[in-house]
């Protein structure tokens, strides 16, 4: 089992003050107290060099949208690791509402094999898992129902879950559209709903300001993986008015509110970090020798006879050494529907 831990992000906490940012820096010195040497490197600097010298190290590949195809290639070829989703990036829009019931096509699907050869991704909550598993449908998929919080800032919300609040909704002011702050100041003018517009580049100042109120207001447009800034809320003894988009509000612990939420997520702290760890103590991954046998083949409407070459194909003893490459000619017919059949075979 290596000790050594390399963990690869867009960005860190140095760089970008965002959830995903503070829940990687907090894992980081969860596994760095657990004696794990942990290198951070930022995936524009990824490249063959980097990756040849750190091969015998353990992967977390958090935010990767820096991260070039070659390198994802090649990790997923020859290194042993773990995918910790923070959003929707097996997506080439990255939001899931632009399909009906979340479920893109497969033309809109990426890094499909990226995903699959990870030992787990990590989703942030069942409904985050879901909509992953329903779009890719694999088996390596598992929700942490949870996220990361220091244990100063879980002091700081259980200082702010004690203060005496104002009957005002606190409203999350972002230029982001998808979080929707405009339908949540429309919410309050329309119930006569007296409001503040919460923002702060300073993150205890943000707290500060969200839990001085006793309700806060979130009307996504797009789903939440568990939305952060919710569980905050509860944790600091706040009414939620929200929709279906948010991933926290299906986990069992949702139902807590103040003090025995914050005494939830100081456990989940270990828990998380547990989960990271059985994958690192893993065995070794098989070194990646390729597949024996290509098949390669062209079709220009040809559906009427792709089926029978499909089911031959899969039906042969030596086909897990074989891969099958299709050039589509141009054809008219959907001949993708009846590949798309076979992926999983």
């Amino acid at each position: 089992m290596s000790k050594n831990i390399t963990y690869i992000s867009d960005f860190f906490v140095d760089h970008v003050i965002g959830g995903g940012e503070l829940n990687d820096d907090e894992l980081i010195k969860l596994l760095e107290e657990r004696k794990y040497k942990v290198k951070k490197t930022q995936s524009h600097l990824v490249n063959s060099k980097f990756l040849l010298d750190n091969e015998d190290s353990f992967f977390v590949i958090s935010n990767f949208c820096n991260l070039s195809p070659e390198s994802k290639g090649w990790i997923s070829k020859n290194c042993r690791y773990v995918i910790y989703e923070h959003d929707h990036k097996y997506l080439n829009t990255r939001n899931p509402a632009d399909f009906e019931n979340f479920k893109a096509p497969q033309d809109a699907i990426r890094d499909f094999f990226f995903y699959k050869g990870a030992e787990f991704v990590i989703a942030q909550s069942t409904f985050h898992k879901n909509i992953i598993q329903d779009n890719l449908g694999l088996d390596n998929i598992f929700s942490i129902s949870g996220n990361l919080w220091s244990t100063s800032s879980l002091e700081k919300l259980r200082e702010n879950c004690k203060k005496e609040k104002n009957n005002k909704c606190s409203i999350l002011s972002s230029n982001i559209l998808h979080k929707n702050t405009a339908g949540a100041v429309r919410y309050c003018e329309r119930n006569d709903l007296e409001y503040e517009l919460v923002a702060s580049n300073d993150y205890i100042e943000f707290l500060d300001k969200l839990g001085s109120n006793q309700t806060f207001l979130f009307f996504p447009k797009t789903p939440e993986t568990l939305s952060r800034v919710i569980v905050e809320a509860r944790m600091m003894g706040m009414s939620v008015k929200t929709n279906a988009l948010v991933g926290a509000c299906d986990e069992s612990w949702f139902k807590l509110k103040g003090e025995a939420l914050i005494d939830h997520m100081i456990q989940k702290r270990q828990e998380i970090c547990d989960f990271v760890e059985k994958a690192v103590k893993k065995g070794p991954k098989t070194r990646f020798e390729g597949k024996k046998v290509s098949i390669i083949s062209t079709f220009h409407d040809g559906s009427e006879h792709l089926e029978g070459f499909l089911e031959d194909a899969v039906k042969q003893t030596i086909f897990d050494e074989c891969e099958i490459i299709f050039d589509d000619a141009a054809s008219t017919e959907p001949e993708n529907s009846v590949i798309s059949g076979y992926m999983d075979k």
